[in-house]
């Protein structure tokens, strides 16, 4: 058949990509090219080969091999190149010639199909995995369509970062950020260090039991030290403190994972500061912060009778789905087409 692009799921085990290769093997295919990306059920691994074999027989061989969703179409000799070298070449042209946007995102994803949108309400979107849309201005959008292959929140947050590159540079973030609560309060977002060991430690006194448990799944009346010292290292993950009144009203985490591509995030808020908005405009900074640092998606765990949790998740675009502990969800954010935040 010749050079075939070949995408599957499958589950995050030891050896399921080994298991994929060698099914290829089976059918005479030589892999030129591989990617894996992180998808809302489970990763994505992307071939391109030089295989004998025809469509039908290699997806069949895949799926027994445990793939699932296997989608098998034409490639060309061009889809060989060297990925970041092609992402470098249309982001250089995309720095002298930012009109022409859709057109290189086209290029980026391999769509069928892109054009500007206009007065798109992205919360409204049905779900199609064939379409694109992302945002580029509150009411301004790329949508990109692309029949063979369903797009991934890898592709996605791709899309996002070359967004970014064709507007004009933002200012350094100040080191304090001030946040104007729903009720006309402002509180002051700072990043977590050591220097909040205390403050963090009174937020966590003033919390009642209910809020340290939809936090960390147990009453837990302390944040230890080595957790503590964890959620400062930012190697690990970025963390934020809300301050008012000399006091640390919140505690927002953005934590690395091994999962390539995906960051969680989780908060705690002292009672008498919920409902104000303050929960939402923490999860903002972190879901933006996600998408800078280049991850594709953010996942968040939350017991199943946290009802507020759960609204702010879904107002943020999250999809939501039962863990193996029917008392857990998990909500999953592509970060690479933010829900925009609401207009007072």
């Amino acid at each position: 058949m010749g050079f075939l692009r070949i995408r599957t799921t499958v589950d995050e085990r030891p050896g399921r990509l080994a298991s994929l290769a060698a099914a290829l093997a089976a059918k005479g295919g030589n892999i030129l090219g591989l990617s894996v990306q992180p998808d809302t059920d489970g990763t994505v691994d992307e071939f391109v080969a030089d295989i004998p074999a025809s469509a039908e027989s290699v997806r069949e061989a895949l799926e027994a091999a445990g793939g699932r969703r296997v989608q098998v179409v034409p490639a060309t000799a061009h889809e060989l190149t060297d990925e970041p070298t092609r992402a470098l070449l249309l982001a250089a042209r995309l720095r002298a010639m930012p009109w022409r946007l859709p057109e290189v995102l086209c290029e980026l994803l391999r769509a069928d199909d892109a054009r500007w949108v206009y007065g798109v309400d992205l919360s409204s979107d049905l779900p199609d995995p064939t379409l694109l849309t992302v945002p580029v201005a509150p009411r301004r959008a790329v949508r990109l369509r692309r029949t063979g292959l369903p797009f991934t929140l890898t592709e996605a947050a791709r899309a996002a970062a070359l967004v970014r590159l064709a507007q004009p540079p933002a200012e350094a973030p100040a080191a304090e950020r001030p946040v104007l609560l729903d009720d006309g309060v402002e509180v002051q977002v700072r990043a977590l260090t050591l220097l909040y060991r205390e403050a963090v430690r009174d937020l966590h006194d003033r919390c009642s039991p209910d809020s340290r448990r939809f936090r960390y799944f147990t009453s837990m009346p302390a944040l230890p030290p080595r957790m503590f010292d964890r959620l400062c290292d930012r190697d690990r993950g970025h963390s934020l403190v809300a301050g008012y009144d000399g006091q640390v009203v919140a505690l927002a985490n953005l934590i690395f994972t091994p999962d390539p591509g995906i960051a969680e995030m989780a908060f705690l808020v002292e009672d008498r500061w919920q409902g104000r908005g303050l929960g939402g405009a923490l999860a903002r900074m972190l879901l933006q912060e996600a998408r800078d640092l280049g991850f594709a998606e953010v996942k968040a765990g939350l017991l199943s009778d946290n009802m507020r949790m759960r609204r702010l998740l879904l107002s943020l675009g999250a999809t939501l789905a039962y863990t193996d502990d029917p008392g857990v969800l998990e909500a999953r954010i592509a970060t690479g087409a933010l829900v925009p935040a609401p207009r007072g």
